[in-house]
């Protein structure tokens, strides 16, 4: 389901070099979410999503980690991180660096799980850019690896030849993203309807390529109000599908 709206808060620009962890100040953590910046950035770019999910679910763990390789797209060393090269990359090559950048991904994820003593399905790994891609890759690559994705900004390296079953996704964009069009996350969300896919789509209108506090906003709504497509084919007992778009509330 795409849902237009107007945003009215300006974006964070706060900058930082360093990883950081948002846990839970009693008790054990019940969910874990793990954030990924863009390409260049830092994990502090991630904060305010951070933030925001911190007043909405104070009971989780929530991760910053930086990309594992230092930003190689520019000039001059500025801190910023990558996860995987942007050095002539293209349509026919980064799907090849992504499935090399995904296993140390994968094995932080895992790792982070143990740590926390938490599930799978009690994972969500929300991206930014690069971040989204990677996300979105790592749950095709390891289907339940995380029980949602939340996808900012993003899109997948290739064309989806099959879709999680395990996982929800939630793409979120901006309507004037000229970094990576919002046609891009239409063309997902098409895609995961036609190969029964549990996703949805949210598209902020005058937001360009960033991590808007609108999207940001939009995301909680979909973490506390989206019923996972296979919870509700659980509940009914049936193998059975809503609409394609459809969101359960």
């Amino acid at each position: 389901m795409s849902v237009p709206f107007v945003p009215s808060l300006p974006s964070d620009s706060s900058v930082s070099t360093d990883a950081f962890e948002l846990l839970p100040q009693e008790g054990d953590a019940r969910q874990l979410f793990i954030l990924l910046h863009g390409v260049g950035a830092t994990p502090a770019s991630m904060r305010p999503l951070a933030e925001a999910l911190r007043a909405s679910f104070p009971q989780a763990a929530i991760l910053a980690p930086a990309g594992f390789e230092p930003f190689d797209g520019g000039q001059g060393d500025h801190g910023g991180r990558q996860w995987f090269s942007v050095r002539g990359v293209d349509e026919t090559n980064r799907p090849a660096r992504v499935v090399q950048a995904l296993p140390p991904l994968v094995e932080y994820i895992r790792a982070n799980q143990a740590r926390f003593h938490l599930l799978q399905s009690d994972t969500a790994l929300a991206g930014f850019s690069q971040g989204a891609i990677m996300a979105l890759e790592a749950v095709v690559a390891h289907d339940g690896l995380a029980g949602r994705v939340l996808a900012f900004s993003g899109r997948y390296a290739s064309v989806p030849q099959w879709a999680p079953q395990y996982t929800t996704i939630h793409l979120l964009h901006g309507a004037s993203d000229t970094v990576m069009p919002v046609a891009l996350a239409e063309q997902a969300q098409a895609r995961l309807n036609e190969l029964h896919g549990d996703s949805t789509i949210d598209v902020a209108t005058r937001v360009g390529h960033e991590l808007h506090p609108a999207l940001i906003a939009r995301a909680i709504v979909r973490l506390q109000t989206c019923v996972p497509l296979r919870s509700w084919e659980a509940a009914l007992g049936l193998n059975q599908h809503p609409p394609s778009g459809t969101v359960i509330h």
